[in-house]
C-alpha cells in the first residue's frame, strides 16, 4: 500500500480565497461502471471537481477542485478574447472537461472516454499535486518517475532554501 499523507488548506494573499492542497498518493480500484473512490483526505478539500484530460501533459487525468477550476475558467475566458485561434484552443480544452461530485460513498464517475485516454482500468493511482489531483495508471506513473534522485534534491533545496 502506498504511503498516505493528510491534506491541508491554506490561504493565498487574495483575501478570503481558500486554496485546496492535495498531497500523497493513493491507489484504489475502479469498478466496472468507471467509479473510483476519492480518498477522504481529498474529499475534505472540495465538494465538486472538474476532471480534464490535457493530452500534451501526459497520459493522465487532472482533477481540479471547483475553486481552482474557477481560476482556470477566468483565465480561459480572458485568453479567448485574443481571437479565433484562441477561441478554438479554449474550446478544445473545455471539451475535454467534465464536472463531477463524489457520491455518498465518496466515489467519482470517470466517463469512459476519459479513462480510455488515460489507460485507466482496474487500479487507479490518485496522486496529490498541490492544487490538483492526478489520476494515473499505476504502471505509467511509476514509469514516469525520475531515475534515482533525478535532480529532486536540487528542486527541494531551491524551493525549501
Amino acid at each position: 500500500m502506498a504511503p498516505q499523507y493528510p491534506t491541508s488548506t491554506h490561504f493565498i494573499p487574495l483575501p478570503g480565497i481558500p486554496v485546496s492542497t492535495f498531497v500523497g498518493e493513493y491507489e484504489h480500484q475502479m469498478d466496472d461502471k468507471g467509479r473510483v473512490s476519492l480518498p477522504s483526505a481529498f474529499r475534505r478539500e472540495a465538494e465538486a471537481f472538474v476532471l480534464v484530460h490535457l493530452p500534451w501533459e501526459g497520459p493522465y487525468l487532472t482533477l481540479l477542485p471547483e475553486g481552482k477550476w474557477a481560476e482556470v475558467q477566468e483565465k480561459l475566458l480572458e485568453y479567448r478574447q485574443q481571437g479565433r485561434e484562441a477561441w478554438n484552443q479554449v474550446r478544445f480544452i473545455v471539451s475535454r472537461a467534465v464536472e463531477l461530485s463524489p457520491d455518498k460513498q465518496g466515489r467519482i464517475l470517470i466517463p469512459g472516454h476519459l479513462h480510455a485516454v488515460a489507460g485507466l482500468s482496474g487500479s487507479v493511482l490518485l496522486n496529490g499535486n498541490l492544487d490538483r489531483v492526478e489520476l494515473w495508471n499505476p504502471d505509467t506513473f511509476r514509469g514516469s518517475a525520475p531515475d534515482g534522485e533525478g535532480g529532486l534534491e536540487e528542486v527541494w533545496y531551491r524551493v525549501w532554501g
